[in-house]
């Protein structure tokens, strides 16, 4: 009898909207535009949120639609193809109903078992490992994961620039918003055989202070002067990159994989510049990089499903891939391991 596998069969993303590069953002939020290239490193981002009006333009739930039906059809599959839908985000367009059930509804799927994940940059890995967990298990032969996160609503867009600190800017530079969507399915659909081999999830914040906070208001405490996102960045630089490294080993001794064996690396995404320091700190030097969030921002829960795209794109032939994600939020570090044969 053969064992139990989980495949990525396809991978679908949405960006809103056209770019908005470093010079477009100095003029709308007055952040220095050099300041955002060195310090940041990342050049380009995408916004649901028409910056200069404040004026919603996407919704988590449409640019998550719109991921998920380019990763259906990618597959070649149909909403009634679909098992069970899961869907990591940390900024739902309503804390009820679920987000993942108002894309469900608008794909045409019905009748079968949802699951929300709230949590911020790790939450698409605990997304794909429900997913997986559910596939090993024979409850499910495919299943639609999706990641995504709308930061722009939690940013003020009628400001005086000058009254805010770097600390506040920096979440214009830093952040993005977008969708990505993967269909994983119980035995390789189109040729593609891509096994997920394993998925960890490490919970490490005991004791520790988050690195991020975003906060939530509600009608009773709207005027709060509360900041709603705040970040202790450089806790982050100093915490990240030792979690990236302990993962990725974490899932080599798993899977009896040595550094010279990955092909295709998956770093963190926390910025352009931090990635890509993370990046060249990280073992397997050999291994082809696969870096987006210089161009795309920190829209969360989409990297992940953005690197698997590009990952995607890339290889061809047998070979191995890690990918690693970190959430500052309380600290959790999370991988994935994927082989072609």
């Amino acid at each position: 009898m053969t064992a139990p596998t989980a495949y990525l069969t396809s991978v679908g993303t949405c960006l809103p909207g056209d770019p908005v590069d470093n010079t477009t953002l100095a003029k709308l939020v007055g952040v220095d535009e050099s300041w955002a290239d060195m310090f940041i490193g990342n050049t380009g981002r995408h916004f649901a949120v028409d910056l200069a009006t404040g004026q919603v333009r996407h919704t988590l739930a449409d640019i998550a639609a719109t991921a998920a039906d380019r990763a259906l059809a990618e597959a070649a599959l149909e909403p009634y193809d679909i098992d069970c839908v899961v869907m990591g985000t940390a900024t739902p367009d309503q804390l009820m109903p679920a987000t993942v059930n108002l894309v469900a509804d608008r794909l045409g799927i019905d009748n079968v078992p949802t699951y929300q994940l709230q949590s911020g940059c790790a939450g698409a890995v605990q997304a794909l490992d429900v997913a997986r967990t559910l596939l090993l298990a024979g409850r499910c032969r495919t299943v639609l994961v999706i990641g995504g996160d709308v930061c722009a609503k939690h940013l003020e867009t009628d400001f005086d620039p000058g009254s805010r600190t770097s600390a506040e800017l920096v979440n214009y530079v830093l952040f993005g918003d977008g969708a990505g969507a993967a269909v994983l399915s119980a035995e390789p659909v189109g040729g593609a055989g891509i096994e997920i081999r394993q998925v960890l999830n490490r919970l490490v914040g005991l004791g520790r202070e988050p690195g991020q906070v975003i906060d939530w208001f509600g009608l009773g405490d709207r005027h709060s002067d509360r900041t709603v996102v705040s970040e202790d960045y450089k806790a982050i630089e100093e915490t990240v990159p030792a979690l990236a490294q302990q993962m990725f080993w974490e899932l080599l001794e798993d899977l009896s994989w040595a550094a010279d064996d990955v092909d295709f690396l998956l770093p963190p995404q926390l910025s352009g510049r931090m990635s890509d320091r993370i990046s060249a700190e990280m073992p397997a030097p050999d291994a082809r990089r696969i870096n987006v969030v210089r161009h795309v921002g920190n829209n969360g829960n989409a990297l992940p499903f953005l690197q698997l795209a590009e990952l995607l794109r890339q290889w061809e032939g047998p070979g191995r891939a890690v990918a690693v994600a970190v959430e500052s939020s309380k600290w959790i570090k999370s991988g994935i391991a994927l082989e072609r044969s």
